[in-house]
């Protein structure tokens, strides 16, 4: 098993890796639009959440040495369903392989955040 790091990403705001590799696998820990060069969540809306979201995950992806293309699974957390073409509209700019995905509205969200998004991709052999 193997920690993921990179300042890309924010670093985590709890006791978590920002992602973990094993077997093969890698796991992210779920992403909110906290900037990492400020450490603060960005201005904005759901769009700009969204891609500050997709961001991260890219960066964590790429420390791991995979990319959105290994992606297999992905879940979705938003706070408003009414929000959810706005999220698919900037999510389907970076993970254009289609993985698997979950989408489910929840009540809150860590620092009020509006979504959050993880991932599991699989190294390639």
């Amino acid at each position: 098993m193997e920690k993921i790091f990179t300042k890309e990403a924010p670093q985590a705001i709890g006791p978590y890796s920002q992602g973990i590799a094993a077997a093969g696998t890698v796991y992210t820990s779920g992403q909110i639009a906290i900037d990492p060069s400020t450490g603060k969540m960005v201005d904005g809306g759901i769009e700009e959440q969204t891609e500050r979201v997709c961001k991260n995950l890219m960066a964590i992806l790429d420390a791991a040495g995979v990319s959105a293309e290994d992606t297999v699974k992905t879940t979705c957390f938003i706070t408003d369903m009414r929000d959810f073409p706005k999220v698919n509209a900037i999510y389907e700019k970076y993970f254009t392989g289609k993985p698997a995905r979950s989408c489910v509205q929840v009540a809150a969200l860590p620092k009020s955040a509006l979504v959050e998004i993880e991932a599991i991709a699989q190294k390639r052999l």
